[in-house]
């Protein structure tokens, strides 16, 4: 059946969520009065350091089908291929062309989304108030995702509605261990099994 698509109103009263920036003057004067050797430090230069790190994360948990484990155990950060949506995922573009209303349709992942998870439930120390921790990608990650989910979206960890994301990670732990027990465990050839002396 086909939906007629109402255009949205560009030019109506938006609610925007306020923005608390962490990076701040605030903040560089603390680190220099922490650390007074570092008194050229500027905001620009505490941006370049925090985007060049975010990069380097970001950049393994693409490349690295079971993610990436955050610095002082806050988290791990990895990529799942979920079902499709059930919600109508509209393509607003070719609705606006057309009037008509499209769904976006995924042809290159057959369907199937690319969902950025973040979880800090398996971390070996619990932090205080880990609950209420959240993550938030990037511009430039989740432009990545885009990228690299159209090419290789079959390596990702299939990731079912509704589990407990914790479970996988578990078992990627498991995994790990026991390929750096094959790679680095070695026979020795004089053993003998049945010689009992």
């Amino acid at each position: 059946m086909i939906k007629e698509f109402k255009k949205p109103d560009l030019t109506a009263p938006r609610c925007r969520s306020e923005v608390n920036k962490v990076i701040s003057i605030k903040f560089v004067k603390e680190f220099i009065d922490k650390y007074p050797q570092y008194k050229d430090f500027s905001v620009e230069d505490c941006k370049k350091i925090l985007h060049n790190f975010h990069g380097k994360l970001w950049d393994h948990a693409l490349n690295n089908r079971d993610g990436v484990e955050l610095p002082e155990g806050l988290g791990f950060i990895f990529l799942g291929t979920c079902a499709p949506a059930r919600k109508a995922n509209i393509d607003f573009g070719t609705s606006i062309n057309t009037q008509v209303k499209t769904r976006h349709k995924n042809f290159e992942s057959d369907n199937y989304l690319a969902k950025i998870f973040y979880t800090n439930f398996p971390t070996k120390y619990k932090f205080k108030n880990r609950e209420m921790w959240m993550f938030s990608a990037t511009r430039d990650f989740k432009r990545g995702v885009k990228d690299v989910y159209r090419e290789n979206w079959k390596t990702y960890i299939m990731v079912e509605s509704g589990r407990n994301i914790s479970k996988y990670m578990k078992a990627t732990k498991k995994n790990n261990y026991f390929r750096h027990v094959k790679e680095n465990y070695k026979v020795d050839s004089s053993y003998n099994e049945f010689d009992l002396n």
